[in-house]
């Protein structure tokens, strides 16, 4: 079963590589972009056939190595 974990860091937190790319579409004459949050996304090919035993899956796969909680929020949907 595939997972999609996304992972974005928290409101309030700094995003160097938000502001690098809204800057650089800016230089490419994009206006009008307020803000760019940059984050990832990953996907993920389990083995698990239960639904809920795999988004339980992605979520601790998320909490203990994709997604450092103290700066990121994520999500996990079954893709």
């Amino acid at each position: 079963m595939k997972v999609r974990v996304t992972v974005m860091p928290k409101a309030g937190v700094l995003d160097p590589q938000g502001k690098a790319i809204a800057q650089a579409l800016a230089g490419l004459g994009f206006e009008g972009v307020a803000e760019v949050r940059a984050g990832k996304v990953l996907m993920l090919d389990l083995a698990e056939t239960n639904p809920a035993a795999a988004r339980a899956a992605g979520e601790a796969m998320a909490r203990r190595l994709l997604a450092n909680t103290v700066i990121e929020s994520f999500t996990v949907e079954l893709a």
